[in-house]
């Protein structure tokens, strides 16, 4: 039997759909899907006072990573540091005010990690990995270098670190869905700006090549798979001149599945709205289709 998700659960196909069809109500796992969506929210807390919460009911999501979160759960209003209708693990950086990252999920979740491996401190909070009804989901926030060689050298340890890390757990026999913000844009495909960008952190070859790497160990990049050789879509747009207004921006953040997510992905979107009000990054959105094991 072909098992078909209730229509107000289906994204409706496109690069940025303006409409996502939902059912506003019932927000838990359906029996056929499961939906998850990533989003570096630059902020949590300025997020907030621009409409987070209305474009997460838009979304809907069953699980949502977040990335860039910026602050500890004692900073946050406490309707958003537990919110109802939601079990949620926090992974904060040490450092208050900066990166770190979260899991929500609207059934119970299981805290597997942090960091790349059980000897890594993670002290700036960038990876937490879970499983919620039997998929293991993970939100993760590379480091940026853009900001100078030093932080490069660090972001090139990191992907060097992630690599290996990433490359185990493509070999998972349960899916394993990664969803967050990597900073390095793939192809030509994934930057307006592609040759002037070309040595920029974020589009340098070294960088498009580890990407490379990362599907050919079994990673599947599913917004690429649902849109194909096109331009964009892009996730993440610079504050300068007109490059928000007009689309032309960057594609670095991305939900990775290995082959057994894969096997059950169904549909893949971004929500550029989320990406001109709430943050600089727009959220992205995998639908799988899901067996609920409740």
């Amino acid at each position: 039997m072909t098992l078909r998700p209730p229509a107000s659960r289906r994204i409706i196909q496109g690069l940025y759909p303006s409409d996502i069809r939902m059912d506003p109500i019932n927000l838990c796992f359906h029996d056929t899907d499961m939906r998850i969506t990533t989003w570096n929210v630059n902020g949590l807390r300025a997020a907030l006072k621009k409409g987070f919460g209305d474009h997460l009911a838009q979304l809907a999501p069953d699980v949502l990573l977040l990335q860039e979160v910026r602050s500890h759960p004692d900073q946050l209003p406490q309707e958003w540091a537990q919110p109802v209708g939601w079990h949620v693990h926090w992974h904060p950086a040490e450092r208050r005010g900066y990166a770190g990252t979260a899991v929500w999920s609207r059934q119970p979740l299981d805290v597997l990690g942090f960091g790349l491996g059980d000897d890594d401190t993670d002290t700036e909070g960038r990876v937490v990995r879970t499983r919620v009804q039997g998929v293991q989901v993970i939100s993760a926030y590379l480091p940026s270098g853009s900001s100078g060689a030093e932080r490069q050298t660090v972001k090139e340890a990191w992907m060097d670190r992630f690599l290996l890390w990433a490359t185990e757990l493509a070999r998972c026999t349960e899916p394993v869905v990664i969803g967050g913000d990597l900073n390095i844009a793939h192809t030509e495909r994934d930057i307006f700006y592609a040759k002037s960008n070309a040595n920029t952190s974020g589009f340098m070859p070294h960088e498009r090549k580890w990407f490379s790497h990362l599907l050919e160990v079994g990673w599947h990049d599913f917004v690429r798979q649902q849109c194909g050789d096109i331009e964009g879509p892009y996730s993440w747009w610079s504050n300068r001149g007109q490059a928000r207004q007009l689309d032309r921006g960057w594609r670095i953040d991305y939900l990775l599945g290995n082959a057994a997510a894969a096997a059950i992905w169904r549909d893949a979107s971004i929500h550029r709205p989320g990406g001109l009000v709430v943050s600089d990054h727009a959220p992205v959105t995998i639908n799988l289709w899901h067996k609920s094991n409740a």
